[in-house]
């Protein structure tokens, strides 16, 4: 029997708390009365294997939202003294414990999580995903992607799972209003690592986005008398709040309008010329 896995089983027999079914090593394992219906001693099904209330392992035909393996944002739905419950689609909930959990979870909202069996072999849920993810993507430099983002660190970037499956990351410098956490999000490849992991980015291709952005610096200059208080020294979080870009793509837009004059930078800002 694999634990936290759907598997073929063969139904052995019955008895009083339901049917047993049975795997081709002769392991059995109980599938409870009220998942019974119309099931035939012979008959071949589809069997989800977990935990009850007591630890044992029993049988569901119920399909959960996650397995071992996979990537998935769960909700919270309790927060106790042991860690957080969440709602996986059976009838007992599952337990990400206070040690599995990178950020404190808030109760309502989703996470994503892996599923995993604990030490005492029991399944439970962690969101310490970074370094299970996988790196072996069919993706290369240029494809766009979906990702969801996962955790967020305002001094490196943005931990994506592109797919719910690989591991991919957009850098601080790239980071934008519109990446947070729990979100799916649409992300250019602009990097495959020698390791397999993905470097990615929210913007178009520089040469597509720099009028656009030399567009916004100027109305703010315009609208600030001439000069506001940013140049290529300014941190990307104060960037991101005035002009909703990255730090990378405000930089082109000021070598764009360096180079045709219409600005000046300083050390305390940029001016408008013209």
């Amino acid at each position: 029997m694999e634990l936290g896995k759907t598997q073929k089983l063969k139904v052995k027999e019955f008895s009083d708390h339901g049917a047993i079914l049975e795997d081709n090593n002769e392991n059995t394992v109980l599938l409870p009365n009220k998942e019974i219906n119309g099931l035939e001693v012979g008959q071949i099904v589809n069997a989800f294997i977990y935990n009850d209330s007591k630890d044992r392992l029993i049988a569901t035909l119920q399909n959960p939202k996650i397995k071992i393996g996979e990537f998935v944002p769960l909700k919270v739905i309790e927060r106790s003294k042991i860690g957080a419950f969440l709602d996986w689609g059976l009838d007992k909930d599952l337990l990400l414990p206070f040690s599995e959990q990178i950020t404190k979870v808030i109760q309502g909202r989703e996470y994503m999580v892996r599923l995993y069996v604990d030490k005492s072999g029991r399944l439970a849920a962690s969101t310490k995903i970074y370094d299970e993810l996988y790196r072996n993507s069919p993706y290369k430099k240029g494809d766009w992607v979906e990702g969801y983002v996962y955790n967020i660190n305002p001094n490196v970037g943005a931990f994506i799972a592109v797919d719910n499956k690989y591991n991919g990351m957009v850098h601080k410098e790239d980071l934008n209003n519109e990446i947070h956490n729990g979100k799916t999000i649409k992300l250019r490849v602009v990097d495959v690592r020698p390791d397999g992991k993905l470097t990615l980015s929210p913007v178009k291709k520089a040469y597509k986005e720099i009028i656009p952005n030399s567009i916004k610096i100027v109305k703010s200059l315009k609208e600030n008398n001439g000069f506001i208080p940013f140049n290529d020294k300014t941190e990307p979080e104060y960037i991101r709040e005035e002009f909703d870009i990255s730090k990378s793509a405000f930089k082109k837009a000021l070598s764009y309008l360096l180079k045709n004059k219409v600005i000046e930078q300083t050390e305390l800002g940029i001016k408008l010329i013209r």
